[in-house]
């Protein structure tokens, strides 16, 4: 796993020096690839680190705190994905009121200068910064010039005419449109979480489930969902293939949100463990049953069906 940092002040000599590519990167979708592959180019070219920079908590959840969970991805995925796409280190600023309120002329001088000492800044061509957003692309390219680092500036990337964006995801996700937010995003969305002691129902129904914390993540359309999972990151024992409902269980009158995933042919213990769960395909919406032997046999079906969309 590479270093992740969570104040600019506290990014080490052989990670400063590089290239800064700089956004939010929530679900670190396709757009964001081109972002760093442009910035890995001019890595390659200074013979220099790729550092992303990003913001913990997101922005939108700072100054909109009562906003509900919107998250794509939290920071261990956003990590794992940024340095999949070349990053070296990600430097994930805790936003605060403190840093909120830093000018834009101080976020490029105190920050990406003499903090971070940036060669080069790769950003979207609709970034801004500093207080009350007062920073944007036109004010970094001149900078750029008047001190002497570069900047790159992304061109919207769009796909049959429309920009890929954290926005258009969550739409389809919402829709329970899992494939074509798969498609957008570049990687199946997925939904990481600790497996915590749930009221163990399914066991006694002979379909035992593990239940997900969902934390900030969206919450996607409820219902049934055909899914792959990997327990505790063991890439060695490869993702296992199972199905998942997700909401408030109306047959058994619950109003908390649920996340329960139920891996085929699996008979390990998960308690504890972190499972990633990957969203592949929407089986059907969130339903209430008559009684128990309805449920029952829905569920047999909903197995059926995943196991038809996954190939298993």
């Amino acid at each position: 796993m590479i270093p992740v940092f969570d104040d600019w002040r506290s990014v080490p000599a052989d990670r400063k020096g590089g290239v800064v590519a700089l956004g939010n990167f929530d679900g670190v979708h396709r757009g964001h690839q081109a972002l760093l592959a442009q910035a890995r180019e001019q890595a390659a070219s200074l013979g220099a680190p790729v550092v992303a920079f990003t913001f913990e908590p997101h922005p939108r959840g700072f100054f909109v705190p009562d906003t509900g969970p919107f998250r794509l991805t939290l920071l261990p995925a956003k990590t794992r994905l940024l340095a999949q796409h070349g990053a070296q280190a990600v430097l994930a600023q805790r936003f605060e009121a403190a840093f909120a309120d830093l000018p834009a002329s101080s976020f490029i001088e105190d920050v990406l200068l003499s903090g971070l000492g940036a060669r080069h800044v790769v950003c979207g061509y609709d970034f801004t910064f500093g207080a009350r957003r007062s920073g944007n692309v036109e004010m970094l390219r001149a900078e750029g010039a008047r001190r002497g680092f570069g900047v790159t500036v992304v061109d919207p990337v769009t796909h049959e005419g429309e920009i890929y964006s954290s926005t258009r995801i969550r739409e389809a996700l919402r829709h329970g449109w899992a494939r074509e937010a798969a498609g957008l995003l570049g990687h199946d969305w997925e939904i990481e979480g600790t497996v915590e002691l749930g009221d163990q129902r399914g066991r006694t129904i002979g379909f035992p489930t593990a239940n997900v914390a969902l934390g900030e993540h969206l919450r996607p359309r409820f219902g049934v969902y055909a899914v792959r999972a990997l327990v505790d990151g063991q890439e060695s024992e490869g993702w296992r293939n199972g199905v998942a409902n997700l909401g408030k269980r109306p047959t058994f009158g619950k109003l908390q949100e649920n996340f329960e995933v139920h891996l085929f042919d699996f008979t390990g213990d998960l308690y504890g463990k972190v499972l990633r769960v990957a969203l592949v395909d929407f089986i059907r919406a969130e339903m209430k049953f008559p009684g128990l032997d309805a449920l029952k046999a829905q569920i047999a079906a909903d197995g059926q069906a995943a196991r038809v969309k996954l190939g298993a």
